[in-house]
Parts: C-alpha cells; sequence; structure tokens
C-alpha cells in the first residue's frame, strides 16, 4: 500500500509541475496567483500522501502549514488587487 501512495504523490507532483508551466505563462497577476494556488495545493496533497506511506506524523504538520500559508497568500493577493483597483483621493479630487 505505501508504494502505491508513493506513487500516487509522484504522479500529483508531476501534475503540478505540467500545471504550473502552464499556468505561470499566463498574461496576468491573477494567473500568477492560480500558479501559485495549484503548487500549495498539489504540496499539500502530496504531502499528506507521503506522509500516510511513511507514517510520519510531522509531514501532516507541515502540510497544514502550508495549507494555511496558501490561504494566507490567497486573502492578500485579493486584498493587493481591489487596493489597485480603487481610484487614489487625490486622482478624484484632482479633475
Amino acid at each position: 500500500m505505501a508504494d502505491f501512495l508513493q506513487s500516487a504523490a509522484a504522479f500529483i507532483v508531476l501534475m503540478v509541475a505540467l500545471g504550473l508551466v502552464r499556468v505561470a505563462r499566463g498574461p496576468g497577476r491573477a494567473d500568477r496567483m492560480m500558479a501559485a494556488q495549484l503548487l500549495g495545493s498539489g504540496a499539500v496533497g502530496a504531502l499528506l500522501l507521503f506522509g500516510a506511506a511513511s507514517g510520519d506524523s510531522a509531514v501532516f504538520d507541515v502540510a497544514l502549514t502550508l495549507a494555511l500559508l496558501s490561504a494566507f497568500a490567497s486573502i492578500a493577493f485579493v486584498k493587493f488587487a481591489m487596493r489597485q483597483d480603487q481610484p487614489d483621493d487625490d486622482e478624484e479630487h484632482a479633475g
């Protein structure tokens, strides 16, 4: 069973790498953010499978930490994008 889990984790890593090549070539910031989310999700999935295969409980803590960091990165990106879309107060009063 451990061999199957390790093979599944390796397959996930390969698919994430292929997906990142395509998404990272996107023209906008949102495409690059999606690439970062893809990397985070794939890494969490692969770490959970490797942890289940090896029986090491520390890998689960690393996967949980990576999932939290990925969620915080999404929130930070949305806040940054919303701030960029809003006009400055100086520009509104200047015209």
